[in-house]
């Protein structure tokens, strides 16, 4: 009963606080699109958002297996808290990075489970801790079971402000990330997996925004999660203004004589029937929306995608039965995609909050009243 009432109340807190921060689109940046009403991957329904954020020590001198500790891992359940499959597609802007469990996405163009992101050394722990909990939660107890799946796992660098060589993220971690797992209103910036990431010289994280769209007489959504750890300051633009360029200040504070690139990984969900070809179209548009931010892929970069429908295809015998939005009809959700994309990169930059980690290495947040300043300056501050 205990864990119950602490499970319910870590619930509250991070809808209270995903309810509170201010994001982009309430502060003014003006967007393109209607968002869903959660403007998050959540607006799909049936999608499943958990966290579990890790901070431990205070900024200070690293010391290899005790700290400082700023990281974690994110998980997004397609299907709710089930082993049921869904199309999926993905691309790889840039293959500086990883991305478990694409081949059997490649071959046969379906997801099980969860989706992981978590930092680069954490992946193989994150993707074996899912596969143990499906088979906790789902094994019949037959050895010859698929309940293990292939789990799709991703990851960013979190090492300029984590203790990324003490390896932090455990099997209870994702276990906790996995059973906290809720719809609704979900936190952003530095949570989860993106607790110790960077974004174009600011503090990065964890951001989301959704569009819904019509096709013919259907409404639809498509929802975008990002975990974005990338891009210089002079190429950050918000809603076409070069905002990196107008606020100079605020640089990193690193303590270190190395930097490495940064990475953005995304997870695009929708509700309208495609199949895994036309998935990966959509996988590909993402490059748009990181494009608009300012980011261009850079050789150290991991930029991967994976795009995901909720809607299954019907089986009548040994036949499955394929209902897609034609081909001739797909901009919308294309479009949504870049719209969405670029949204939740900008939602990263709004509710990410100033970190000191390793030896250290600060980043700052992105300033409101600055970017509103900016915004006003080039004329594109929309007034409420």
């Amino acid at each position: 009963m205990r864990s119950c009432a602490l499970l319910i109340a870590s619930l509250l807190t991070l809808a209270a606080t995903a309810q509170t921060k201010q994001r982009a689109r309430a502060l003014g940046v003006p967007f393109d699109g209607t968002t869903g009403p959660l403007n998050a991957i959540t607006d799909v329904p049936g999608i499943l958002v958990g966290y579990k954020t890790i901070i431990k020590g205070k900024a200070d001198s690293l010391i290899r297996g005790k700290g400082p500790v700023r990281t974690g891992v994110t998980v997004i359940l397609p299907k709710g808290k089930s082993l049921e499959g869904y199309p999926a597609g993905w691309f790889s802007l840039n293959g500086d990075g990883e991305m478990t469990g694409i081949p059997y996405i490649d071959d046969y163009g379906r997801g099980y489970g969860a989706i992981g992101i978590t930092n680069t050394n954490s992946v193989g722990t994150v993707r074996d801790a899912i596969g143990q909990w499906n088979t906790k939660e789902f094994s019949s107890g037959n050895s010859l079971d698929f309940a293990f799946s292939m789990p799709i796992v991703a990851e960013t660098f979190d090492g300029m402000l984590n203790d990324i060589n003490g390896f932090h993220v455990k099997t209870q971690d994702v276990w906790d990330a996995l059973d906290s797992a809720h719809g609704g209103a979900i936190a952003e910036g530095n949570v989860g997996g993106g607790t110790g990431m960077s974004l174009f010289g600011f503090k990065g994280g964890s951001g989301t925004a959704s569009r819904v769209i019509r096709i013919d007489s259907t409404s639809y959504t498509v929802g975008v999660f990002v975990q974005a750890n990338f891009g210089g300051r002079k190429f950050l633009n918000v809603a076409g203004v070069p905002v990196g360029k107008e606020i100079t200040d605020l640089r990193p504070v690193v303590n270190m004589k190395e930097k490495k690139d940064g990475s953005i990984i995304v997870v695009i969900a929708t509700d309208a029937p495609l199949m895994p070809l036309q998935l990966k179209q959509v996988a590909k548009r993402a490059v748009i929306g990181i494009a608009r931010t300012g980011g261009w892929a850079s050789n150290g970069s991991g930029d991967i995608f994976v795009a995901l429908s909720t809607h299954q295809p019907g089986l009548k015998g040994s036949l499955e039965q394929w209902s897609t939005v034609h081909k001739e009809m797909m901009d919308p959700i294309y479009l949504a995609t870049a719209e969405a994309t670029e949204e939740a990169i900008i939602n990263v930059l709004l509710a990410a909050e100033t970190m000191q980690g390793i030896n250290g290495n600060t980043w700052h947040a992105l300033p409101h009243d600055r970017l509103v300043q900016v915004l006003k300056q080039y004329n594109r501050f929309n007034k409420r």
